[in-house]
């Protein structure tokens, strides 16, 4: 019997959704060379081209649209049917997938906390990068910036992504002053992954284009908040996410305006989410509110 081949869907799903075959290879965990392998098998098995193959790019074709639409579909709804299905087998073990910059300030100083309040659930911390999506990996709960549009998952926010200018008191001291836009123009500037959010910061401040220089990129937000701490200079700081620096004094805002007003952290789990996502969500929820620090 001539079987469909399961494994070349999976790969032609992540293929269109990238539309690259090096990302899809990255995504499941194997080669380019493996990747469009897979793709051909599947494009032969139906007859017909899934992609327009471009020197730079691929594109679907009309029959790789039809074909993405309803893989997608069903992958997402056999993803919940196994998560269904783990729970109802009362499975007591979550894995949580979380950005750093949220890991280090806020989940794993307080994990002990959850531990002693729910000793039947085992937890699992893992990497997520801020683009990660639950039907993506293995985690039961995802912890990045932005909403998952996804459906079969629910999404809470955590933090505002409110950004505004802050930097160590010491630094602030030997610069004498950071009370105008253009003396935080003037300062050292730390910059986090690109150059972009001090452009738009000079651009609502109402001082239109500045020379930024060739002050640090830091690919890593705990490496940036290491440097803005121990006194470097001045980066554009998420305020809720570095609640907790700024109340001891670590930190001091120099400026009310900010960048990022739109943005958030948000918690992503699912719809029909278990027990132990419940128990944690709420705790989590509770562990970053306001209140909970005052």
């Amino acid at each position: 019997m001539d079987y469909l081949p399961l494994n070349a869907i999976r790969a032609f799903e992540a293929t269109a959704r990238h539309l690259s075959f090096s990302a899809a290879g990255e995504e499941l965990h194997v080669t380019h060379p493996a990747i469009s392998h897979q793709i051909r098998r599947l494009e032969e098995w139906l007859g017909v081209a899934l992609f327009h193959r471009d020197a730079r790019k691929v594109r679907l074709t009309e029959a790789g649209l039809a074909l993405q639409a309803a893989a997608s579909a069903a992958l997402m709804e056999l993803d919940a049917a196994c998560r269904r299905i783990r729970r109802s087998a009362g499975a007591q073990s979550l894995s949580v997938g979380c950005i750093p910059s949220i890991a280090s300030r806020w989940l794993v100083p307080r994990l002990s906390d959850f531990t002693a309040r729910h000793p039947e659930i085992a937890i699992r911390v893992a990497y997520a990068k801020a683009e990660d999506r639950l039907a993506d990996d293995d985690n039961d709960v995802l912890i990045t910036l932005g909403a998952d549009p996804s459906p079969h998952v629910t999404s809470l926010k955590l933090f505002s992504r409110i950004s505004r200018p802050a930097c160590s008191p010491h630094y602030l001291a030997r610069q004498g002053g950071l009370d105008t836009p253009a003396e935080i123009a003037a300062a050292d500037l730390l910059h986090d992954e690109t150059r972009q959010g001090w452009q738009e910061w000079f651009a609502k401040a109402g001082i239109g284009m500045t020379d930024i220089g060739n002050s640090p990129v830091f690919a890593d937000f705990n490496i940036l908040a290491t440097a803005v701490i121990a006194g470097h200079g001045v980066a554009l700081c998420p305020i809720e996410v570095f609640r907790e620096e700024l109340r001891r004094g670590d930190l001091v805002v120099v400026s009310d305006i900010s960048t990022d007003d739109d943005k958030g952290y948000f918690l992503t789990m699912s719809a029909q989410p278990s027990a132990a996502e419940i128990k944690f969500a709420d705790w989590f929820r509770d562990q970053v509110s306001v209140k909970a620090t005052a």
